[in-house]
């Protein structure tokens, strides 16, 4: 999981050297970005089931997955720019979760 944290913590360092908006709006707009990522896996699931009759059938699952793994990646990357500890954030979370939910 440490080289997939390293991964993100470049793109986060690329997305801020190519940056032209100051650090502030910056990480609100990394934020607000899942949801637009949110909503392309809503569209890819219209697109796999028909829902929209103009476009039928337009997506599959496999693209349900991509759209999926980006809203991860996003999140992952929003996070990473709202703390340097992102990892342990996450790891701390994901236990938590674990903890209420499992009954560990």
């Amino acid at each position: 999981m440490q080289e997939t944290w390293d991964t993100v913590e470049q793109l986060v360092d690329w997305l801020d050297a190519e940056s032209t908006v100051a650090p502030e709006v910056a990480r609100l707009l990394r934020v607000l970005k899942i949801s637009e990522e949110a909503g392309e896996v809503a569209e890819a699931i219209h697109g796999v089931i028909g829902s929209n009759p103009r476009k039928g059938i337009s997506h599959t699952w496999d693209d349900v997955q991509s759209e999926l793994c980006d809203v991860i990646l996003t999140s992952m990357v929003a996070l990473k720019t709202i703390t340097p500890d992102a990892a342990k954030v996450f790891e701390e979370r994901l236990a938590y979760v674990a903890e209420r939910s499992l009954n560990r």
